[in-house]
């Protein structure tokens, strides 16, 4: 028994320290390249493409394969190859990710951008931890922002908060399961002190909260991993005088790269009418130094409401509060009763106004 126990043992640790080997391969690999890449010299020589940003390139998948996985042809003297250094072959997105390379080629873009032409493939990210806003300035690469708005108010109502408050793939692809996800945004200094709000940095945020805390503190304040409706409302009164808000997106949680024009998006019902079901689920998202986001889970069905839980986000036909309804109503009715009372008055009395 003791001989299977040492056996086991042995086996265990062997395989650890092939893991730690592994790791420690890949590791000093990528810092070799990255003394060179990382050095903003490059910049200033106009060779961009070449630099590379360590926080930003560590946060990425990539990052754990290894340079030499993509850059297979890079050899043990890089860079002082003679006479010159042959330019590095790179692999394709397709080597990896087939699946998504076939639906993309499909689809309406298919034939007029690469994948490089929207993700840097040393600073790319995971869909759940990159914003609305990022997603929408890949697109605007191509598409210009003032056009594609005058291209939507044909048939858009309010276009420019429209695309203000979703991702374009959640219109303009197949994604599924949609969520709100909400962001810090704080109030630029313009022209006149009246600014337009922009994200929170994660510099920016940092500095509310004792140096090494999470970003998450500011608004779960319990920092159970759970914002709750009272934490939506304490965070929002506190606030609401600082030139800081939280504004939402409506974001699918998967997300498809089949772009294309699908005839349900021309209809509002697909999501003013739907909006209760898909907004029971949101997030808030924290800024991380490597300039992607952490999402942190909302109690669900808090970014209904509108009232203290969410101010300046609201969905039309989906934030829904008895309370407005009712005070609607109550405006609505004694409106009414202005030109009914008038005109029932005027009916009584026009005998004896006929007198008169």
């Amino acid at each position: 028994m003791r001989r299977i126990i040492t056996l086991l043992l042995a086996l265990s640790l062997t395989i650890l320290l092939a893991i730690a080997c592994a790791s420690a391969a890949i590791g000093p690999e990528n810092e070799r390249c990255l003394i060179c890449h990382t050095d903003k010299k490059i910049l200033k020589m106009g060779n961009k493409q070449l630099y590379l940003d360590s926080s930003v390139y560590a946060a990425t998948t990539h990052s754990y394969i290894g340079c030499k996985s993509c850059h297979t042809a890079i050899t043990a003297v890089h860079p002082n190859e003679s006479p010159k250094p042959p330019r590095p072959t790179r692999a394709t997105c397709r080597e990896c990710h087939e699946p998504i390379h076939a639906e993309y080629a499909k689809s309406l873009h298919g034939s007029k951008a690469s994948c490089t032409d929207c993700h840097n493939p040393h600073a790319v990210k995971t869909p759940l931890s990159i914003s609305g806003k990022d997603i929408n300035a890949m697109c605007a690469k191509c598409h210009d922002l003032p056009k594609l708005i005058k291209k939507h108010t044909r048939w858009l109502p309010q276009a420019d908060l429209h695309i203000d408050s979703l991702p374009c793939i959640t219109c303009h692809t197949g994604s599924k399961n949609y969520v709100i996800t909400m962001a810090i945004q704080t109030r630029k200094a313009g022209v006149g002190g009246q600014g337009e709000f922009k994200l929170a940095t994660h510099d920016e945020l940092s500095r509310l909260l004792p140096e090494g805390s999470e970003l998450g503190r500011l608004i779960d304040r319990d920092n159970n991993g759970m914002i709750s409706l009272e934490d939506l409302r304490a965070f929002n009164s506190q606030v609401r005088n600082k030139e800081m808000r939280l504004w939402g997106m409506m974001t699918p949680e998967v997300v498809s790269h089949n772009y294309k024009i699908l005839d349900n998006r021309w209809d509002c019902s697909f999501c003013h009418a739907s909006g209760p079901g898909s907004m029971q689920t949101s997030y808030v998202a924290f800024p991380d130094k490597s300039g992607g986001y952490t999402r942190v889970a909302v109690e669900k069905g808090a970014v209904l409401d509108i009232l203290n839980g969410t101010p300046d986000f609201y969905m039309m036909g989906a934030t829904r509060s008895t309370i407005l309804n009712i005070i609607g109503a109550l405006i609505i009715v004694a409106g009414l009763m202005m030109p009914i009372g008038h005109g029932t008055f005027r009916l009584l009395t026009r005998k004896n106004r006929k007198k008169h």
